[in-house]
């Protein structure tokens, strides 16, 4: 028998199943070559040919010359199938022992690997020469039962349902809250300039009297050091801490444990200094019963938080959308496939159900009206009509007859055919659709690449930048007493310089890292 190989060639420029024809039929002719199959989505062809004849290169240059780009592909190892297999009734390793060499053996299986505690069996073989159900039968044979290991065909890893609701939540409570604290904020700011304006005047109308009151019920004592304005916005303040940043916690315990620091990182951070700082501060004022009102941070995390939040949650809601899209197309796919048997003159001799992962290629498929194509493949025999507007978008039933291509996932209309499958499994059109759009999905645009790797930079950075103004401010006050006075404002001369400094010092860096916090989602 003269030797026969096999070689891979990516074409490029096919736009239609003409195109394939075109490429096949041109290509039987040349001497030497066996046999071709063109998949159109994978852009790929396996040529089956005889080396002592004609070379790979010489393949890709025909096919150049019906003018499309090809290329050889060099790892060849593309085109071996791989099966999962759970197989029950092994008892200790010579099973497993067994069923290896057994399989080693037989024709066609390239690779195999039996794991004893899962029952799993992990083989690699040629649909060349070998097919799952030939497999299968090998094992069955030896007296195992056997079963495929069940794909997750309801692609729930695409559900982003789940994660919509949480950020939807979050976002929510944040915003709640958020609304009366920036209230409070706002009415402050008013009141604060129009105090001033009144100082200045000194002659007050009788509104300007009303607004001094009402501002002064917010900034009276409750308990000595503890404002009305401040006890409301940390009210306030503590359920967005917990329930709007509830996520955010968790996933920076999971970069710092990781060593690596993500926006979550700094959100946390800033958040987190600022209520707990504000918290202090307060808690100190009350200590000393302040006349003064110290001033604090505690509307910096809600208003994060909210903006943050409802990031997330439009970013997942665009995410669900492809996803959705995906989860359409996989569930296209048919799940089961008869198979027949012909004898002479095509006559059924049998038929049987298996699942779709089971089909090989060469295999006489059997699909009846309304029933959809499992696999890709040819017709062999029977007329009928075949809706493929899934795939080609076109409205109109297809003719199919003897010879004609069919698309896995199109739905046969009103005749019965039997087709032989050319392209199964991983390998069909609707297959590589679904890989082609689920790599879209996860590779990240360069500049995304770009934006991670910055704020890997980024928090640590900011990091250092607001211990640094801490430091230098708590050394300025030292040295220079006079500068901290002029910018510290309103703070009660009863206390001393030290703590001036301290607290000086403390909001300015503070402030460093809420300011960066939103800077990162600019990042992002």
């Amino acid at each position: 028998p003269k030797t026969i190989s096999k070689c891979y060639v990516q074409v490029t420029g096919m736009t239609c199943a003409s195109c394939v024809a075109n490429i096949e039929r041109n290509l039987r002719r040349e001497d030497g070559i066996h046999s071709i199959l063109v998949a159109l989505m994978a852009g790929k062809a396996e040529v089956r040919y005889n080396p002592a004849v004609i070379h790979p290169s010489a393949i890709a240059e025909l096919i150049r010359e019906l003018g499309f780009g090809a290329t050889v592909m060099e790892n060849c190892g593309e085109g071996d199938g791989v099966l999962e297999l759970v197989v029950r009734g092994m008892t200790c390793a010579s099973c497993v022992h067994k069923i290896e060499s057994t399989l080693m053996k037989t024709n066609g299986v390239l690779y195999c690997s039996v794991a004893l505690a899962t029952n799993k069996a992990h083989i690699k073989y040629d649909p060349e020469v070998i097919g799952p159900r030939d497999v299968i039968q090998v094992i069955k044979d030896l007296g195992f039962s056997t079963s495929l290991v069940k794909k997750d065909r309801s692609a729930s890893h695409l559900d982003h349902r789940q994660e919509i609701r949480q950020w939807k939540r979050s976002f929510v409570v944040s915003l709640v809250f958020c609304i009366p604290v920036m209230g409070l904020m706002i009415y402050m700011m008013i009141m604060d300039s129009q105090l001033s304006d009144a100082h200045a005047h000194q002659n007050m109308s009788s509104e300007e009297m009303e607004a001094l009151h009402s501002s002064m019920f917010l900034e009276s004592q409750l308990l000595p050091g503890l404002s009305v304005m401040n006890f409301l916005s940390f009210l306030l303040c503590v359920p967005v801490q917990l329930f709007g940043g509830w996520h955010f916690y968790i996933q920076a315990y999971k970069a710092l444990k990781h060593r690596t620091a993500n926006m979550d990182v700094l959100i946390v951070l800033a958040t987190s200094v600022a209520f707990v700082y504000s918290f202090v501060i307060l808690l100190v004022a009350m200590a000393e019963k302040a006349k003064a009102n110290p001033v604090t941070f505690f509307d910096t995390p809600p208003m994060l938080f909210v903006f943050i939040s409802l990031g997330r949650w439009l970013e997942h809601v665009a995410k669900g959308k492809t996803s959705e899209a995906l989860a359409r197309l996989i569930s296209l796919q048919a799940t089961e496939a008869t198979i027949v048997t012909l004898g002479p003159d095509n006559v059924l001799l049998s038929e049987e159900q298996v699942d779709v992962e089971l089909v090989q290629r060469g295999d006489v498929v059997k699909v009846i009206p309304g029933g959809k194509f499992p696999v890709d493949g040819r017709v062999i025999e029977g007329h009928s009509m075949v809706d493929e507007s899934l795939i080609t978008g076109e409205a109109m039933p297809v003719m199919k007859k003897p010879g004609s291509t069919v698309i896995a996932g199109s739905i046969n209309q009103n005749g019965s055919l039997l087709i032989s499958a050319t392209h199964v499994g991983a390998d069909t059109t609707l297959s590589q659709i679904v890989k082609l759009v689920e790599e879209a999905q996860t590779s990240k645009a360069p500049i995304q690449q770009f934006a991670d790797k910055l704020s890997g930079y980024f928090v640590p950075s900011i990091v250092a930048v607001s211990v640094v103004t801490l430091f230098a401010w708590i050394i300025i006050g030292f040295v220079d007493f006079e500068i901290v006075e002029k910018y510290f404002l309103g703070y009660n001369k009863s206390i001393s310089a030290a703590e001036v400094i301290i607290r000086f010092a403390f909001q300015a860096s503070i402030t460093v890292l809420c300011i960066a916090c939103p800077c990162s989602l600019g990042l992002a």
